[in-house]
């Protein structure tokens, strides 16, 4: 069982930024492939970034592409994700995820994810 925690999550204006930091229990943080989500009121929960187990692979949702990135240090079991250039559209409720795996393979649907964060507000005013 791994437990995830997110923490950064807060108001900025437009064109600002703000790190996101999740934080999993488990001393086999290594061997997940973590990944990002967020779900704006009213839509459905979308895929963000992920990252595989060592790092280095590391995948985008066009709509951040070039403004997002996604980090993890596995000596701290924690994951990142840098949001630079904020947009109004990217206020959301955003949810860490994580799945064992034993390759590099990233995975970028919601169902492929075992584990679930409580999920962080970002708020981008306009």
């Amino acid at each position: 069982q791994v437990q995830l925690v997110e923490s950064g999550g807060g108001l900025v204006q437009t064109g600002g930024s703000l790190r996101l930091s999740c934080a999993a229990s488990g001393r086999t943080f290594s061997t997940y492939v973590m990944g990002w989500f967020r779900q704006a009121p009213g839509k459905e929960r979308e895929f963000v970034a992920a990252t595989g187990r060592s790092g280095i692979n590391t995948n985008y949702a066009d709509s951040v592409k070039g403004r997002f990135t996604i980090s993890r240090l596995n000596a701290k079991n924690t994951v990142y994700l840098q949001m630079n250039s904020l947009k109004p559209e990217d206020t959301a409720v955003y949810y860490c995820a994580a799945r064992f795996s034993p390759t590099n393979a990233i995975y970028k649907v919601e169902d492929e994810y075992q584990y679930w964060g409580q999920g962080t507000q970002v708020t981008v005013s306009s």
